[in-house]
């Protein structure tokens, strides 16, 4: 009985590294090739299985991409709001929150760039993205709030911070050669122009 339940951990543990090559795997050709190049007998070949273990451990591409993008989020999570929660004004605040943001994008571009290109052609990607814009929503309410306490925001306001957080604004800003902390200084210059 003994050697029954040993058997039967060893194989546990193996089919858990099993499964973790194949998500690193996949993080890695997406990080490099895009998702849309992404093929599971690239994923299989990279992670040293054959093509039926990947389907073995993820039946479809929806299960392997939310692997994928949990295993890929915990070694990149982006910014808290503890950073900046701290901060009462809302141009410090903004502030705060933009620089981390930025840096945060500089880190993680390759994969973000990618996934953003490749959105409209992979259906798995949807879910992740929109689980980022989610974040990016409450990230500008945040900072809408510290402009304006009322109920109700302005619109303009909060579609110049919206604008301000898409990775877009800042991949469009960085190829123009301006550095993470000129980011932030000119589109906190839209955010307090908007708001004043």
């Amino acid at each position: 009985m003994q050697k029954r339940q040993y058997r039967m951990g060893k194989r546990a543990v193996d089919q858990a590294r099993t499964r973790q090559r194949i998500v690193e795997s996949t993080v890695e050709l997406h990080s490099s090739l895009g998702p849309r190049n992404t093929s599971i007998s690239g994923v299989a070949e990279r992670a040293g299985v054959q093509r039926l273990t990947v389907y073995r451990h993820f039946p479809d591409e929806f299960a392997l991409f939310s692997a994928c993008s949990a295993h890929w989020l915990s070694q990149n999570p982006p910014p808290g709001f503890e950073i900046w929660a701290h901060i009462a004004d809302p141009a410090g605040r903004t502030g705060a929150a933009l620089g981390a943001l930025n840096a945060y994008y500089r880190r993680t571009q390759s994969m973000l760039r990618l996934a953003y290109r490749d959105l409209d052609e992979v259906q798995a990607l949807q879910r992740p993205v929109q689980e980022f814009q989610a974040y990016l929503d409450a990230f500008r309410d945040d900072l809408a709030a510290a402009w304006c306490p009322k109920t109700r925001k302005p619109r303009p306001l909060t579609a110049a911070i919206a604008h301000a957080l898409a990775f877009s604004t800042w991949s469009s800003l960085s190829g123009l050669g301006l550095s993470d902390s000129q980011i932030t200084r000119l589109v906190l210059g839209w955010i307090e122009a908007t708001a004043h």
